[in-house]
């Protein structure tokens, strides 16, 4: 080695000997590494329990009957599933201007949450809450008879919504709907029905509309009949209205944020996370990116689990503590428990 390399390469800079080998590199790793505590698995509940029907623009994801969700599930958390959120779809219950079978007892999520409890005693259970699925306009919230959202009557709504999942068997109510004041109306009302230690609230915080929702829409059968949602979902190109947002939710007693979409607004997570560190914060790969994934992989772009697992160790690395991902089944072959023998 020449005396000008030496005195080129100080030893604080070698840092090929820290990554010489595989542990050493894991060792350099620890902010991104995945278990199964990391993970939640959304799922989607339908009326007919015997009933199965795969979603053509996710591949891989199914609508599930109670009966059949039990089949699917059991071998997850086997491998060490921990948590799943729940939609609950509607095919022949009617849908109103009020979402009115979004808590009756017809409802297929408020059916299935004592048998998920009984059936699976260490599973913890979020419920997604909110009226586009069952209301027949296909919005997030009441609607003026002008056509515009009635923010006072959306988040009386929500909370009553919110108050049935939980006397069903929730864990965790998690709205949806991106209604000024919501997690405030849930709050009060757990505490007045002496729930308030029993139940978390997950704040879809930082909720943006974004082009990546569509086939969600397809498997919740949740597209609005008219308009869009940009009036109280967030701007794309806005981080300002994000932050202001999650600190509106901590301000209510929110007990987790969430950031959703997660690939396009990875800046946002950490800022989320930089200002809000002793806070859990959530991110939801949405079925978008979650079908555009699946689509480059199938094509041969890249493999499928290399190309997930740094997907996924970035969104550690921003500062994700949960990630909400179709893919869960198959990141917990990767890092899940191996099954008890």
């Amino acid at each position: 080695m020449s005396k000008t390399y030496r005195n080129m390469v100080k030893k604080k800079h070698i840092l090929h000997s820290s990554i010489a080998s595989q542990t050493l590199r894991d060792w350099q790793s620890f902010k991104i590494q995945i278990t199964p505590q990391n993970l939640m698995y959304p799922v989607f509940i339908i009326e007919a329990e015997n009933d199965m029907q795969y979603i053509p623009s996710m591949p891989g994801v199914a609508r599930y009957g109670i009966k059949k969700l039990r089949e699917h599930l059991e071998p997850l958390v086997q491998k060490g599933l921990c948590s799943i959120l729940v939609f609950g779809v509607i095919e022949t219950l009617p849908k109103d201007d009020c979402a009115t079978i979004a808590d009756s007892p017809e409802n297929p999520v408020i059916r299935a949450l004592p048998y998920l409890r009984k059936w699976f005693p260490s599973l913890t259970i979020a419920c997604d809450v909110c009226l586009c699925p069952y209301s027949s306009h296909g919005h997030c919230g009441i609607l003026s008879e002008a056509g515009i959202i009635d923010n006072a009557k959306s988040i009386k709504r929500i909370a009553e919504i919110s108050l049935a999942y939980v006397k069903a068997g929730a864990h965790i109510v998690a709205p949806s709907d991106m209604m000024d004041g919501r997690i405030g109306a849930i709050k009060t009302l757990l505490v007045e029905h002496n729930l308030q230690n029993t139940a978390s609230v997950l704040s879809y915080s930082c909720k943006f509309a974004s082009n990546f929702y569509g086939p969600f829409r397809d498997a919740a059968k949740s597209k609005p009949a008219f308009g869009d949602r940009k009036c109280y979902q967030l701007p794309p190109g806005s981080d300002g209205i994000a932050l202001r947002a999650a600190a509106r939710d901590v301000q209510e007693g929110a007990d987790f944020l969430m950031v959703k979409p997660i690939m396009a607004y990875i800046d946002v997570l950490k800022q989320v996370k930089d200002k809000y560190p002793d806070y859990p914060v959530f991110v939801y790969q949405v079925s978008g990116e979650y079908s555009m994934i699946c689509s480059a992989a199938e094509k041969g772009i890249f493999d499928l689990k290399a190309a997930l697992m740094e997907i996924m160790g970035s969104y550690r690395r921003a500062g994700a503590d949960v990630i909400i991902t179709y893919f869960t089944p198959l990141m917990l072959e990767w890092v899940g428990l191996r099954p008890k023998l």
